[in-house]
């Protein structure tokens, strides 16, 4: 949880530190705005998937759902600049599903802190697997990365790619291709 008249102090420090005046009529409001936003962008410190996958439904299929291009925003925990993209999260039930917003829902708790893109991807498939259990899950995130884009080697529109397996995606090429396929991707690389 962001301490917020730390989170205040602290901006004013940072606007302190590269030259500028905290007092200035454009930045008098500048460390209380700050203070909000880090509240609302760390809000999934602390928090777990739980509560969004515990709400089940029967079902007889153990078809493959496909929930794609779940837009994300996340921080980058090396320079706490924004990462953003589509998560796209397919799963084999094991004889219950959840809600299709549930699946968002879990994306958000988990890009709701400082964060690693790899690490990210692996946190949602774990917690499909351990609060849903399904028969298996896959995971993809694409995102463009700001610290790559904004500073350093600042090549916009450069796309990063992670993909997580766990369960029975995790040697089932067939499975495999046909998410792949559902994304439009085509088949996978075998």
């Amino acid at each position: 949880m962001v301490n917020e008249e730390k989170m205040r102090q602290a901006a004013r420090l940072m606007l302190e530190a590269i030259g500028e005046d905290p007092e200035r009529e454009g930045l008098v409001d500048t460390p209380e705005r700050i203070a909000r936003m880090y509240t609302e962008l760390f809000s999934g410190i602390g928090m777990t998937a739980e509560q969004h996958l515990k709400k089940t439904f029967t079902v007889e299929t153990g078809d493959m759902v496909l929930e794609k291009d779940i837009t994300f925003y996340s921080m980058c925990e090396h320079h706490f600049l924004p990462f953003f993209g589509k998560a796209h999260i397919a799963y084999v039930p094991d004889g219950k599903v959840t809600g299709l917003s549930k699946l968002a829902r879990t994306v958000e708790v988990y890009a709701r802190r400082p964060q690693l893109q790899e690490q990210l991807t692996a946190q949602i498939a774990d917690a499909i697997m351990e609060y849903l259990q399904p028969k298996g899950v896959m995971v993809m995130l694409e995102a463009e990365h700001m610290c790559m884009t904004m500073r350093g080697v600042k090549k916009p529109g450069t796309t990063t790619s992670t993909i997580t397996t766990r369960g029975v995606f995790e040697q089932d090429m067939v499975l495999q291709n046909r998410f792949f396929a559902m994304l439009g991707r085509g088949a996978s690389i075998e």
